[in-house]
């Protein structure tokens, strides 16, 4: 007897297998209806107007009558309810920055039974029940920027103002507040959020509030109907669709933990191994730190060691917050943990929120939508059980038409009368559900759908999960969530059996174990499709109309041998027709399905597995495990039965994605593993078949073609794995079951180092658990270059107290060296943090959309903006002439003026993006549409365009007055031609190594809103910029405008990273010229793909070098000479392509002392958007060519890697080749990297390390496990000399609070904290007193932009410089008052005598620290060490990494909070340039991607950055203790850039862990030799470099030719 599962959460739409890269929507490609179907009826039975309500109100019919068929929610609730809080990051549901919570009644009809009425709704997407136990509500989060408002009829939308806010304390759960909220406003999840330091830039942050909100608000339900805390396991699973890219996640996994009903004690504290662990999550007896740590779990462990006679007890004392050692030992240490903020954090909790907080979704939800029985409104429940039919006539945004049938015979009326049969094309429909597609082909293909119908929930049978005896009923607009959950509940056996089944309980459990057979594979597939909000929207329909050729779970339907149900209304007054079509029939080509136009699937039927002895197993390898759309996806169907003595292969299916232009089966493959002896013979046999059935071309769309074959074969090979161990246990059971009566033959047996191979990898495993330990010297106040008489400042000023420090109330308040929190961070969590594209228009604003060359490497012939002029509500368009007309300069740069505003025609297209020209209209919608519009007119290519290195280099395409070296020792040709030098032998190795570019993916995009005034002979910017200075510059030259007439303000950056450093200007210019001309305001926000297309990114880098060591009779390995020449890819401007060269070359000797030493950079110039600085600017690329040398030189003279890089680190008072002598106080400060190396080794264990993973690699053929270990010197301060300035502006109010204004920008690292907490020590008060607006030049003018990791140099030596003017000023004052006066009352008697108590300050770095012209001594470097551990599939390439140990020298650090997540955050990020991130262009290794030089990972669906789940799983930062740097402000050290490499480890651990797959090819007898791994570590990479006999096999059939062994390498763009 069937009985629903589940209901399906709101909203519902479909997708593709995967993510966002490919159309993502349930379409049954008919087109449109008029409202003449369901809209025949009257108008009173059809509703025109939707109703909508929004953080707990409804929002005005006024209003909601301008919601559009085409709008989506993001739109609507920012433009038209002025909620900007809710963030458009990328406009295609991959980042997360738009997620909201949508709310509503579950629908009866698809509420039905078969789950425990205690569990809710679905766990992925919906709400665990409701306001009462008699109603359930569900809460799903969703991404607004697909969404379209009017799916959200009838709903309750919660942006993150509604979770909670500072505008209003006390929450928004109701009208008068919330038992959520606290005090302030702030729910829980932002507290925690805020607290435990999860925002930096903070642009992500409200989405990643929202999404948390929506997961804790799915508890389970009691016995008594109450809702209970989610643990930490279900946000484990489910926190996979937010992206951030400052802090690296640990303190978001932290805060979110913080929050669990496991969070005091399980759940967390298993984070570490091993004998007794205290709070912070560390074994006690593991624990670097032991000696110092008072924590009562390590004391009393430690009188248990001593009783043992393991070590001598000590008696100390305990630190306020810390571990202090005793007296003599060094610097105190506090260490904080994942576990031990957890559990502390549950105290805060409890003090200042409700014990169910958790519930305010529940008690916020509009009483007025709750069934009337409970209260609800009827007359609004009257409205709501009409058809919503809305219709657009607005000739400006276009026309439209919204249908919301209620009937399906209704439905079915609309696709016979508006299918692809109909005879207008306006008059043809579209169906959505989740608009996940849709929205997709809407925003990136320019697509128009006049008519969107999207069925109701009334249709049930659309919507309802069913469990029948034979098969699993799905209907196609069920969302994938609750197909996820239903599938779930089956595998956890949570369901009780029916009473018809109690007399057979043996029947019983044998249906059960079909049940959970078949669910699996689904629920294992599902955890990885997209994110939870697609899943929420997306439903299995539309993934199979959709008919994508990568498609998750189309494959997997056609293992399962599942059944699509087509309907159908011939006739009007006919009934509904119905017809059945396996789901492998029904893909007939590229996005084609054996379905007619008045057809639509209403349901999929999934038949009942075998209890025993049939296996199906999905499989999947994207660029990212989470949120990524397969690269290669499969589903696996083997039925063995025992036939003469032996088992054979009774039927197989073999279903992939990625294979071809459709869904395929390998039929060939299958057919000659079909009835064959279950044996690894067979499937050897069947690989062979199957490198032949689905070779891929060379030049197939979206190219991999050698690694998608073999991912193919190595799935086939983990299936003969995964069912030898699966037919072991089957066979038991079987014989178990049958009481022993019954005798099977043997099963094959598989070697022990094979069956690692077996499974599915990470797509069956749980997600990792992400934690980590957290180290640094106890807070203090620490002298720097403030305390020297030659700091360049105004002296400091004693205040007569016995501290002698500066201040009114000095030894008071102590502000620097604490962890305090982002001083935004509550305003981030709130959404209530205005950036440029927040900042409030003023009326009459036009937007303003970018025309953009579609070609490059052509001469523009032709520019005719009248097309766009005739578009309704286009009010202006603008190119190069109207910068003459303004009297301005189109050219602009940061160094050569090689950079055009707008190119001319005439000229030549330098490159894909570059900027024609400027539309503005109403809307961004409009001017975009105008934009489009505009003719552009091209000429003849001219050759081939240069698009990579080797193009440059064969073009002889270089900027060649900007080539640089540098050179020390003796010749190195001549050293490197010789055998043996001083008896010792010479080992000589040559070679190359390539590093990718990385986009910087800043969650914000360039924005800017210009504002004219006086007759536009002033402008005011608002800009998301690093340079207020320069953009200053730029937009008053283009546009003919005194510089002191252009104001420039910025008030926070949603990231930068160095992409906003000169890459931003253009916006600015763009929009001023355009406001200029009209006269009004224009604002001007860059969509994320045209952004990625047109500002460039990292370079990448060409390194060819020959390097040599000398070996003695000992075996000790000296490093003797390097010779390397480094070519970087500037693309088509300067920009700063120089600079970053020359720092590149700065660190290409990495941390090692060569004697003998050459280097040589060439900019090459191609057609390439222009590449520009990059946190690191050149170093990280220099840095990892000279750890590749290292790994080459140790291979070849037979020395362990390690060894040799601790032999020839550079030690106190050697010289780099540029002349920097380490070590030196008076030139380089402390050279700790040695004694750094050395610590982490022994605490860590290295050499245990690599052991243990050579023993793991001994025993495992196909998982490989590898360990890097790597040092950092990075050298701190600009190379151009006069960049090394700073100002800042202080004022004293009379109230005793502080302005600060200077000349840096804040993008998330702090900065203006930093300056406060500067600030607030000097004037001895606390740090909420002290503010810093904005970056503003107006207020410091002629400012450097803030990069180069100095910001906090600069500035906070600058505000301390006018701290000290103003404290000058007021000591007369303070010694005429009692000493007990404060601040305010000091400030006030100042202001009535007369006393100025605004000061500008400012600082330049000393002559000696900074600047570069090939003679003289470069800048401070920092120290830094990391150790990687991490796993690596040798099948797929799909890696973990299972611990990263990082150890950081800040100086003293002014914020450890702060600092702590800029390392992590940095590490993250370099981790992902290094083995996630590839940015790949139409080149010679892509010519699938048209026209030449088109960058192609242009957004999160082909662009991956790291995740939440990509991150070390366990993460662990010291900062070095006793590092005080005399040279910076309060003694601390640059943080921003240095740990970028240190990301790198993981790399390296990656290359060890391939180097054994490379010697077990060999049978494990190290003669491997070197080879060149490519930089980044893709999973391609990875499998290929692996060169086992199925990758090499796969290579050559794919047509890559024998070549030699272990040499094939995957392509890429560099």
């Amino acid at each position: 007897m069937a009985s629903a599962l589940s209901a399906a959460p709101f909203p519902r739409g479909g997708a593709t297998g995967g993510g966002r890269g490919l159309p993502l929507s349930y379409e049954s490609d008919p087109p449109s209806s008029s409202p003449s179907s369901p809209s025949s009826s009257s108008p009173s039975t059809i509703r025109s107007v939707p109703l909508l309500f929004v953080n707990g109100s409804p929002v005005p019919p006024d209003l909601a009558a301008r919601a559009r068929p085409v709008q989506t929610l993001l739109d609507f609730v920012r433009t038209e309810l002025k909620l900007t809080g809710t963030k458009l990051g990328c406009g295609e549901g991959g980042c997360g920055a738009c997620t909201v919570l949508v709310s509503r009644v579950a629908s009866s009809e698809s509420a039905g039974g078969g789950r425990s009425a205690t569990r809710g709704a679905t766990r992925g997407g919906g709400g665990r029940g409701g306001r009462s136990r008699s109603s359930r509500l569900v809460h799903a989060s969703a991404n607004a920027c697909l969404l379209p408002v009017l799916a959200c009829d009838g709903c309750h939308v919660t942006t993150v103002e509604g979770v909670g806010s500072l505008a209003r304390p006390g929450g928004l759960a109701q009208p008068g507040g919330s038992e959520g909220g606290g005090r302030d406003g702030l729910h829980p999840v932002q507290r925690a959020m805020a607290d435990l330091h999860g925002s930096q830039c903070g642009y992500c942050t409200p989405g990643i509030i929202v999404a948390l909100y929506a997961l804790f608000a799915q508890g389970e339900r009691d016995s008594e109907g109450n809702r209970e805390a989610i643990d930490s396991t279900h946000l484990e699973e489910h926190l996979d669709g937010n992206l951030c890219r400052c802090t690296g996640y640990r303190p978001i996994w932290d805060a979110a933990r913080a929050l669990c009903a496991d969070g005091e004690g399980g759940g967390v504290g298993d984070l570490e191994d091993g004998g007794p662990t205290g709070p912070c999550g560390t074994p006690c007896r593991e624990c670097p730190a032991r000696e110092a740590c008072e924590r009562e779990c390590n004391a009393e462990d430690r009188g248990e060691e001593k009783k043992e006679g393991h070590g001598e007890g000590r008696d100390e004392k305990k630190g306020d917050g810390g571990r202090e050692k005793e007296e003599g030992c060094g610097t105190s240490i506090v260490c904080t943990s994942t576990a031990s903020k957890v559990a502390e954090y549950q105290t805060i909790l409890k003090e200042k929120h409700s014990e169910t907080w958790w519930d305010q979704p529940d008690r916020m939800f509009p009483r007025e939508l709750l069934p009337v029985a409970e209260g609800g409104d009827a007359a609004l429940h009257e409205e709501l059980s009409k058809p919503l039919t809305v219709v657009s006539r607005d000739s400006v945004h276009g026309r439209g038409t919204w249908i919301a049938p209620t009937r399906l015979e209704d439905l079915l009326d609309l696709f016979r009368e508006r299918g692809d049969g109909a005879k207008d094309d306006e008059g043809k429909i579209k169906m959505v559900v989740g608009n996940t597609e849709v929205g997709i082909e809407a925003r990136f293909k320019r697509a128009t759908f006049p008519r969107l119908v999207r069925p109701t929930e009334k249709i049930h049978t659309l919507y309802e999960i069913l469990t029948a005896e034979s098969h699993l009923v799905v209907g196609a607009c069920a969302s994938l969530t609750s197909l996820m959950e239903a599938c779930r509940d089956h595998v956890d056996a949570s369901h009780e059996l029916d009473a018809a089944d109690a007399a057979g309980v043996e029947a019983a459990i044998a249906a059960r174990r079909r049940r959970a057979r078949t669910a699996a594979p689904i629920r294992d597939m599902l955890r990885w499709f997209a994110s939870t909000q697609i899943r929420n929207a997306a439903c299995l329909g539309g993934n199979v109309v959709t008919a994508s050729p990568i498609s998750d779970m189309n494959p997997l339907l056609c293992a399962l041998d599942a059944t699509l149900v087509l309907a159908s209304r011939p006739e009007r007054d006919g009934g509904v027709v119905r017809r059945t079509i396996p789901a492998k029939d029904f893909f007939v080509s590229y996005r084609t399905v054996a379905m007619e136009s008045i057809e639509m699937v209403e349901r999929i039927d999934v038949p009942w597995m075998r209890d025993t002895f049939e296996y199906v197993v999905p499989f999947k390898q994207a660029r990212r495990r989470e949120d990524d759309i397969s690269i290669v996806t499969s589903g696996m169907r083997m039925k063995l039965a025992p036939r003469g003595g032996s088992w054979i292969v009774e039927d197989v299916c073999l279903a992939f994605g990625g294979m071809a232009p459709k869904t395929v089966a390998a039929k060939e493959t299958a057919e000659a593993m079909m009835g064959r002896p279950f044996e690894e013979e067979t499937f050897a046999k069947a690989r062979v078949a199957m490198m032949e059935e689905l070779a891929l071309p060379e030049d197939v769309p979206g190219g991999q073609s050698q690694y998608r074959l073999a991912l193919a074969c190595g799935f086939l090979h983990k299936m003969w794995l995964h069912c030898a161990r699966e037919l072991k246990e089957d066979v038991v059971a079987a014989a178990k079951a049958a009481g022993g009566c019954v005798t099977y033959p043997p099963v094959p047996t598989v070697g022990s180092d094979e069956a690692s191979g077996a499974g599915n990898g990470f797509v069956s495993r749980p997600k990792p658990r992400i934690g980590g330990v957290q180290k640094y010297p106890a807070p203090k106040v620490a002298v720097g270059l403030e305390g020297r008489s030659d700091s360049g400042i105004a002296p400091g000023v004693a205040t007569g107290t016995s501290e002698g420090k500066e201040g009114i109330k000095a030894g008071k308040v102590d502000s620097v060296g604490k962890p305090a929190p982002h001083a935004s961070g509550p305003l981030h969590c709130t959404g209530e943090a205005l950036y440029a594209d927040d900042v409030p228009a003023p009326p009459g604003t036009l937007h303003a959309a970018l025309i953009m060359a579609s070609k490059c490497h052509v001469a523009l012939e032709s520019l005719d903006v009248s097309p766009a002029l005739s578009v309704p509500g286009v009010e202006g368009a603008f190119a190069a002439e109207d910068v003459t007309r303004l009297g301005g300069t189109n050219a602009y740069g940061p160094i050569k003026q090689d950079d055009v505003a707008f190119l001319p025609t005439g000229e030549v297209v330098a490159f894909v993006g570059q900027v024609l020209g400027v539309v503005v209209g109403a809307s961004l919608e409009i001017a975009e549409r105008g934009a489009r519009a505009v003719e552009v007119r091209y000429g003849e290519e001219m050759g081939k365009a240069p698009v990579s290195i080797e193009d440059a280099i064969e073009a002889g395409s270089f900027w060649s007055e900007d080539v640089h070296g540098m050179k020390r020792g003796e010749d190195v040709d001549e050293m490197l031609e010789r055998t043996e030098v001083d008896g010792k032998r010479l080992v000589v190795v040559e070679g190359s190594f390539r590093s990718g570019g990385q986009e910087h993916f800043y969650l914000e995009t360039n924005s800017c809103l210009v504002i004219p005034s006086e007759s536009s002979t002033q402008l005011l910017i608002h800009a998301s910029t690093q340079a207020p200075t320069k953009t200053q510059e730029c937009v008053a030259k283009a546009t003919g405008t005194p510089c002191a007439k252009v104001v420039v303000r910025m008030k926070r950056m949603g990231g930068g990273f160095g992409g906003k450093e000169t890459r931003s200007v253009f916006t600015a210019v763009c929009a001023a010229v355009a406001a200029k001309r009209m006269g009004r305001p224009v604002r001007l926000t860059l969509p994320r793909d045209a952004d990625m297309k047109i500002t460039g990114g990292r370079h990448a880098f060409l390194s060819k070098y020959r390097a040599g060591a000398l070996v003695d009779d000992e075996g000790k390995v000296r490093l003797h000479a390097l010779d390397v020449r480094l070519y970087n890819n500037g693309g088509a401007k300067f920009d700063l392509t120089g600079p970053v060269m020359d720092r590149a070359l700065f660190h290409v000797d990495g941390c090692y002392n060569w004697p003998n030493f050459r280097s040589r950079g060439t900019p090459c110039k191609t057609v390439q958007p222009p590449h520009t600085a990059f946190r690191g600017f050149g170093g990280p690329q220099g840095m990892a060519v000279c750890e590749h040398v290292m790994d080459h030189l140790a291979e070849a003279c037979g020395v362990d890697g390690d060894e040799l890089r601790r032999t020839n680190l550079y030690e106190k008072e050697d010289a780099t080749p540029f002349g920097m002598q380490l070590g030196v106080e008076d030139c380089a400060g402390k050279w700790n990297v040695p004694k750094m190396w050395d610590r982490l080794s022994v605490e860590l264990d290295v050499p245990g390390r690599r052991a243990s993973a050579a023993e793991f690699n001994r025993r495992n053929k196909w998982v490989k496990r590898g360990v890097g270990f790597v040092p950092t010197k990075f050298g701190i301060a600009y190379t151009a000399k006069f960049m090394n300035q700073g100002g800042a502006l202080v004022h004293l109010y009379t109230d005793g609070t502080v302005l600060v204004s200077h000349g840096g920008t804040e993008m998330g690292q702090g900065l203006h904290t930093k300056v406060c907490q500067v600030a607030a020590q000097a004037f001895g008060v606390p740090l909420d007193r002290v503010f810093v607006d904005d970056s503003s030049t107006d207020k410091v003018a002629n400012t450097v932009p803030t990069a180069a990791s100095m910001s906090t140099d600069l500035y906070g030596m600058a505000t301390l410089d006018a701290c000290r003017q103003i404290l000058a000023r007021l000591r007369p004052i303070r010694e005429s008052l009692p000493a007990e006066a404060t601040l305010k009352e000091v400030a006030q008697r100042a202001h009535f005598e007369r006393v100025d108590l605004s000061a500008h300050g400012f600082f330049a770095l000393d002559d000696k620290r900074c600047g570069y012209d090939w003679d003289a001594t470069p800048p401070t470097p920092g120290s830094r060490v990391a150790l990687a551990e991490v796993e690596v599939d040798v099948l797929t390439g799909d890696h973990r990494t299972f611990s990263a140990d990082v150890l950081v020298d800040v100086g003293a650090s002014l914020n450890p909070a702060i600092d702590l997540g800029q390392i992590e955050g940095a590490f993250v990020q370099g981790m992902g340039w290094s083995t996630l991130e590839e940015v790949v262009l139409g080149d010679d290794d892509h010519v699938w991607i048209r026209p030449r030089g088109t960058v192609f990972t242009s957004g999160p669906g082909t662009y991956k950055i790291p995740a939440f789940n990509d991150v070390p799983e366990k993460f662990n930062v010291s900062l070095l203790e006793d590092a005080d740097n005399p040279f910076v402000v309060h003694s601390g050290k640059a943080i921003g850039e240095p740990p970028f490499f240190l990301g790198c480890s993981v790399f390296f651990a990656i290359k060890d862990a391939v180097r054994a797959a490379r010697e077990g090819r060999r049978g494990g007898r190290g003669d491997e030799g070197p080879f060149e791994f490519r930089m980044p570590a893709t999973s391609e990479r990875i499998r290929m470099a692996c060169a086992d006999e199925i990758s090499a096999g796969c290579a050559e059939a794919a047509g890559a030719g024998a070549g030699a062994e272990g040499s094939f390498q995957p392509k890429g763009s560099y």
